[in-house]
């Protein structure tokens, strides 16, 4: 068990897989071997059977952390894979059930988001914001939408830029920014932000599509 967890936690998720499945326990008798079984699967991207692992530690008695962990990673893997009234059904559970964070009112607003519902998200990523001021998938997320929209882009682009400066590294920083300077006309800066993206997401759909859009203004310019 401790070598896979050293494994998963050096990043090596095929070797801890490997390491944990040799335990001769199932692990629905483990949990402990279950919460890590499902991490390493959802790291992997094979959302299937991360799945089946972590909804046995959701039905485990793991300590607090680990189940609201587990929890928001099944809700997550719903979100990714577009299942967004599953994942909206879960993120909305762990809110009931008292598990408050800006990572679940972030995460239930994206979903909302991906359904259209704008009103909803906006007002779930500021209550996110309420409790964490600074926390900077929030404020990415927010000043995202309000930007996509064109919703008071002004201040779209200050949340923009505050995600930015928190990791300027991150891909989804520098697009959203991109974007958000579009949206407020300035283009060689959105050109400038969205070329940082496209080199390390190369390939995303999104993200060309945002540099596509800001390309075509930059020749009519």
């Amino acid at each position: 068990m401790r070598e896979g967890i050293r494994l998963f936690k050096g990043g090596k998720y095929e070797q801890a897989l490997e390491a944990l499945l040799q335990i001769d326990v199932p692990p629905e008798q483990y949990p402990e071997q279950a919460y890590y079984l499902g991490l390493s699967y959802a790291k992997l991207e094979q959302f299937d059977e991360a799945l089946l692992y972590l909804e046995q530690v959701a039905a485990s008695d793991l300590d607090f952390a680990r189940i609201f962990q587990g929890r928001l990673i099944i809700g997550y893997i719903y979100a990714v894979t577009e299942r967004y009234r599953l994942a909206e059904f879960e993120f909305n559970q762990l809110l009931e059930e008292g598990y408050e964070s800006p990572k679940v009112y972030a995460a239930l607003a994206f979903t909302l988001y991906k359904q259209e519902k704008t009103a909803q998200s906006i007002s779930l990523l500021e209550k996110a914001l309420e409790l964490d001021p600074e926390n900077p998938n929030a404020l990415n997320s927010l000043g995202f939408i309000l930007a996509d929209k064109e919703i008071r882009v002004g201040v779209a682009l200050q949340y923009c830029r505050r995600a930015y400066d928190h990791n300027p590294r991150n891909p989804a920083y520098q697009d959203s920014l991109g974007w958000a300077q579009f949206k407020c006309g300035n283009i060689r800066e959105a050109i400038r932000y969205l070329s940082m993206a496209r080199q390390q997401m190369k390939g995303n759909s999104e993200v060309e599509r945002h540099w596509a859009v800001v390309s075509r203004a930059a020749e009519k310019v």
